[in-house]
């Protein structure tokens, strides 16, 4: 078996085309479904490096698996390669070319990571037994479209014995890894209310049902799931992040749609939601004369990480970058993730890759993936897959 230090100077040889990659893609940001230039830019890289992927499941995934010398157990490493619908504004040299489309999130660095992992894998393969699985998934950013690609198949034929992402986090040292077992990303889920009232002019609002008013207490009373209907001691988020009526400043709408999503780690308490937000919008709506539609989407479920896995993780952490770089999570974040559906049957685990304290927040016009971090995220996942591989040398036969 190779080394962490041989391992490490596969690594620093590719690193600056790895980088390369890494603004290429982040130049050329694609809304999810939609990375056709992205996966075939994947497609072209893993073909030079004689990795050939699979036929797509969804389209624009790309998913490849490498042999090793003998059979034995597989390893799956996923990225996800989709954007978000933002305006860049980071001024960097290679800042987002398409207008109202950023990678916010990451993700082009998760998949140059992934890449540069599978690159280093290639030149190993003589070295372990089993398969490594590259999952380059399309379409995270709120279609979840994971959970499809997992339905279609995309883990069978091998099934992995252990599953590992990596996710760009700010706010902890530049490079480092983190996670915890158990619970670490809640569920996610998302709604949509259209209230329809009766129009008028600014003039007469004695005229009007007016929905601009109903939608704000609706907004207002929809807090008190968070406050007076779930448990203390449980969490719930219920965020209503869009609110769209009217066309003018003296013409009171006839109607007013709100968009929104809410979070819960516990399933149980999920299943309440939707009920206490459709008593509160009926009642309001039913209060002032109105009609509503409401329509309410389960999408991510809880991320669970094994506890094994995690333990793994760690221990890599340690022996390569030293007891410093692993950060254990003490608690789990409101954020979701359709990873969840990978090691929902599978043993797995996320980890956090650090980009830095003083790193803007994804989901943010000034975030930029640390390319400072790059290579500890291609150790991680490299010695990840290799310390697992060779756990299973003795119990996994032909």
């Amino acid at each position: 078996m190779e080394t962490y230090q041989s391992v490490e100077k596969l690594v620093d040889k590719i690193l600056p085309d790895i980088v390369s990659i890494r603004h290429t893609i982040h130049q050329n940001p694609e809304l999810a479904l939609q990375e056709y230039d992205t996966a075939a830019l994947i497609r072209k890289t893993l073909d030079s490096a004689g990795i050939r992927p699979l036929e797509p499941f969804l389209e624009t995934d790309v998913v490849a698996i490498l042999e090793g010398k003998e059979a034995g157990a597989n390893v799956t490493l996923r990225a996800d390669i989709d954007a978000l619908p933002l305006q860049e504004k980071t001024g960097l040299p290679y800042q987002s070319k398409r207008d109202g489309l950023m990678h916010a999130c990451g993700h082009d660095g998760h998949t140059a990571t992934l890449i540069g992992s599978a690159l280093v894998l290639s030149k190993l393969k003589d070295q372990f037994r089993g398969s490594v699985r590259f999952v380059f998934q399309p379409g995270e950013e709120v279609v979840a479209a994971g959970k499809d690609l997992v339905g279609k198949g995309a883990l069978r034929d091998p099934e992995p014995d252990a599953v590992f992402a990596l996710h760009a986090w700010s706010g902890i040292p530049e490079g480092s890894i983190s996670s915890k077992p158990g619970v670490l990303l809640a569920a996610a889920d998302f709604f949509k209310i259209t209230v329809q009232g009766k129009g008028a002019h600014g003039s007469a609002p004695e005229a009007s049902v007016d929905p601009i008013l109903i939608a704000a207490r609706i907004v207002e009373a929809l807090q008190t799931i968070a406050s007076r209907r779930v448990s203390a001691l449980d969490s719930a988020v219920v965020s209503v992040c869009r609110i769209c009526g009217g066309t003018n400043s003296n013409i009171i709408p006839s109607s007013v749609e709100l968009e929104g999503t809410t979070r819960y780690l516990d399933p149980e308490t999920g299943k309440k939601i939707p009920e206490y937000m459709e008593q509160i919008v009926k009642g309001v709506c039913d209060s002032m004369g109105a009609s509503y539609e409401f329509s309410y989407t389960s999408t991510y479920i809880p991320t669970i990480n094994n506890h094994d896995i995690v333990a793994l993780g760690k221990r890599v952490t340690e022996d390569l970058l030293g007891a410093s770089s692993w950060i254990e999570l003490s608690s789990p974040s409101m954020a979701g993730e359709d990873f969840a559906y990978y090691i929902r049957d599978y043993p797995g685990a996320m980890f956090r890759l650090g980009m830095g304290k003083e790193s803007a927040t994804v989901h943010n016009p000034y975030f930029d993936f640390n390319d400072n971090a790059l290579k500890n995220g291609i150790l991680f996942l490299v010695s990840a897959a290799l310390e697992t591989l060779s756990l299973y040398k003795n119990n996994k036969t032909d």
